[in-house]
């Protein structure tokens, strides 16, 4: 059986990461809903597709602004958080699993609860802590996750009324291991993806002290003071979140398309992606680049990074200070 303070410390970082996590997913919900359509659209996603209409299908979005109005005049307000539901039961319980795995697994590398030691880890530790966490939060969640892209992803008319009326078809058309659908390629970007996050905001995190420190020594020669502000943890993770989405934004279309492949779709949103279209990740990718190009792969990298940059500040910034406020109150 575990300790008491361990026990403690899990239910501290389960909470404030599920608390985080949900603050930030409401917050960013509307560019997410844009990211998914701009990730599910065969057609071209940039206004330059309009100058070759006899190369393409005409396209529903093609900027953000443009699928912004769209998306208002067609679905009104509502629609910028169609499936925030599920991602709430998605990212909720992602992040509290992140959170404590990432906490259990830097304890154990640097053989020591205490937060302040886990920044003297290696990169390379918190590369592969980020990474483990996010595997476990995606094995621990990833049913809503899918069920959030296929409802972000389709408009008005609804082809699901209700998340229970998408999860019914799921079961209907693809059994209960169709809830998994496009998990292999999920867990091929989680990887790189959250190691890329958590590794880079630590490091990030420790350059910041060290700056600090210095500054503060050229200004006395008593106190040094290393402590991070508010300001400067958003930067942090502003970076990294959008240093990590850039370079694993591939792998999120092809894992999108994979969530979404021969399920029913209106017309008016464009082709639908039929069953098998791809065999495996590696056929999806190629498939991209030959019918998309290799702007395909990078389709709706612009609203991922405006969501995904500030989402992960909101996400670390939350967890960081709930965090410290229950672990004041607790003890």
């Amino acid at each position: 059986m575990e300790e008491p303070g361990q026990l403690k410390r899990a239910f501290i970082d389960s909470l404030a990461g599920a608390i985080a996590g949900g603050i930030s997913r409401t917050v960013t919900s509307p560019l997410d809903v844009i990211k998914i359509r701009f990730q599910v659209q065969l057609e071209p996603t940039s206004s330059w597709a309009v100058l070759q209409r006899e190369l393409y299908a005409p396209s529903k979005y093609t900027g953000i602004l443009q699928a912004s109005r769209d998306i208002f005049r067609e679905e009104g307000l509502p629609g910028f958080w169609r499936g925030n539901v599920p991602a709430l039961l998605m990212y909720m319980p992602y992040t509290a699993i992140q959170f404590t795995v990432l906490h259990k697994f830097k304890t154990f590398a640097a053989g020591s609860s205490k937060t302040e030691d886990h920044l003297h880890l290696s990169p390379y530790l918190s590369y592969v802590s980020g990474a483990l966490a996010g595997c476990a939060a995606t094995l621990g969640s990833y049913p809503f996750d899918l069920l959030r892209t296929i409802l972000a992803s389709q408009g008005e008319p609804k082809v699901y009324p209700t998340m229970r009326s998408a999860f019914i078809d799921i079961i209907n058309t693809r059994g209960i291991q169709g809830l998994y659908y496009g998990l292999s390629p999920t867990l091929v970007e989680i990887v790189p993806y959250a190691g890329l996050q958590f590794g880079s905001y630590d490091t990030l995190k420790r350059w910041m002290m060290e700056w600090n420190r210095r500054r503060s020594s050229d200004l006395s020669e008593i106190r040094q003071d290393e402590s991070i502000s508010s300001f400067q943890l958003f930067l942090c993770g502003v970076t990294a979140g959008a240093f990590a989405k850039s370079v694993c934004h591939p792998l999120d279309v092809v894992k999108k398309r994979f969530q979404i492949e021969g399920l029913q779709r209106h017309p008016k949103y464009g082709a639908r992606i039929e069953s098998e279209t791809y065999k495996n990740m590696y056929h999806a990718l190629k498939e991209i680049v030959v019918k998309e190009g290799w702007a395909g792969l990078y389709k709706g990298i612009f609203p991922s990074l405006v969501k995904s940059a500030p989402a992960a500040a909101v996400t670390f910034v939350s967890y960081e200070y709930i965090s410290d406020w229950l672990e004041s109150t607790l003890t």
